[in-house]
């Protein structure tokens, strides 16, 4: 399988620990007899995601030493080499289950309906430190924040962690927006079809305005402009977020009118560029989700973002102000609105993929449309609080056009009207 970059940990492809189809019967009988641990919905996308090789090079949840190698030391080893990893990843228990399975044991892993979709040999059954790990991942002892929420309220039950191997059946199709979540493997060959020597994924959890947007843009025309044969993809996150996220099935649908409207990047992209190249952006725009949850971790988060596109195949990852970001519950900061890409920078293990820098972007009447703030000194852009948008939204009508499209505002009207 020829590569635009090679899957994170040193392989040749990624990870496959998905149960072939035809095995499936056979499995399932297999796990019958197993002691059966529940997996919440945020969790089981991860579980999904070991088993397509999103987070290659693991085969399964971390077991101790690999987890706080993550904590002290930011990276994983594998092969006798050290990779980049900034957040651990293992399985949250009970303290009953904890004491129910141990490693050696093989235990089957179940969905909220009590349906079996995996099964995990145990390596290991260790505590959970609570606040060490979320020192770590967020940088502050302070727990107002969402990701401290998802730790300590979401998991309040869960007191200790489980790493092993997994073997997993085939994560089911969204009747709404599967048809965009495929594996690596799959996305790889996409690509290779594609023919593009490099390709920047836009990483985003929220439907686009138009100065996200132009992350987008600007992105791929740096690209363009340096002389690469390139593409990109809007490339949202669609597993587990905050409730007061827009869901993934309406995000969606508002990423997809954009591509099929052509409407992404018009009036903001370079026509001296794409002229006389007879393109726009659009066409060089893939439409791919992520399944997989939301941590609200800032810059370690940013550096996961980046390491399961390298997996998916994609070159370059599009790193802008606040990725990821999340405030206190009072609003403040946590991080600085650049810190996101100055971690990359720091990193103490292989990361293959290269962040492509984004600063601030707004809509500026001096020259119709959006640019970066950095071109524009001194002078005040076109602006609108997100009180006021939703306030607009609830009330059915369409946000200025100048901040975000008119086809994304319906979509957002329609759903909010619901």
């Amino acid at each position: 399988m020829p590569d635009l970059v090679p899957p994170h940990g040193g392989l040749s492809e990624p990870v496959s620990c998905t149960v072939p189809e035809e095995e499936r019967s056979a499995f399932l009988a297999a796990s019958a007899g197993f002691t059966r641990v529940p997996v919440s919905d945020a969790d089981l996308s991860s579980v999904y995601r070991f088993g397509d090789g999103a987070l290659s090079p693991l085969t399964g949840p971390m077991d101790r030493a690999a987890y706080e190698r993550v904590l002290d030391e930011v990276a994983i080893e594998h092969g006798g080499k050290r990779y980049a990893w900034t957040i651990p990843l293992s399985l949250p228990v009970t303290a009953d289950l904890a004491r129910a399975i141990g490693a050696g044991k093989t235990v089957a892993l179940v969905n909220t309906g009590g349906d079996v979709v995996a099964t995990l040999a145990v390596s290991d059954v260790f505590p959970w430190d609570k606040p060490r790990y979320l020192q770590s991942v967020y940088g502050t002892s302070r727990t107002d924040h969402p990701g401290a929420d998802m730790v300590l309220k979401g998991d309040a039950d869960k007191t200790h962690l489980v790493g092993g191997t997994l073997r997993v059946l085939p994560q089911p199709k969204d009747p709404a927006f599967g048809k965009y979540v495929r594996s690596p493997r799959e996305v790889r060959r996409l690509l290779e079809e594609k023919g593009w020597k490099r390709v920047v994924a836009f990483q985003t959890r929220n439907p686009l305005h138009r100065a996200h947007e132009y992350a987008l843009v600007y992105g791929l025309e740096t690209l363009v402009r340096e002389g690469h044969d390139v593409g990109a993809c809007l490339n949202p996150l669609v597993g587990e977020t905050k409730g007061d996220d827009v869901n993934a099935r309406v995000r969606m649908q508002t990423y997809e009118a954009l591509i099929q409207t052509r409407a992404l990047g018009e009036g903001d992209s370079d026509p001296t560029l794409w002229g006389p190249r007879k393109e726009s952006v659009p066409d060089r725009v893939l439409l791919l989700g992520v399944d997989i949850k939301m941590f609200y971790g800032g810059p370690k988060e940013a550096v996961m973002h980046a390491i399961y596109r390298q997996n998916f195949g994609f070159t370059d990852i599009i790193i802008g102000r606040k990725h990821a970001d999340a405030p206190y519950h009072d609003g403040s900061a946590i991080w600085g609105d650049f810190d996101a890409q100055e971690i990359f920078g720091t990193l103490k293990g292989d990361l293959r993929i290269r962040p492509l820098k984004v600063g601030f972007a707004a809509y500026y009447e001096s020259i119709g449309r959006v640019d970066l703030t950095d071109n524009h000194a001194g002078e005040k852009p076109v602006s609108i609080s997100g009180k006021d948008v939703r306030k607009t939204l609830l009330e059915g009508r369409e946000v200025d056009p100048r901040i975000m499209r008119p086809s994304t505002s319906r979509i957002l009207a329609a759903a909010m009207k619901q």
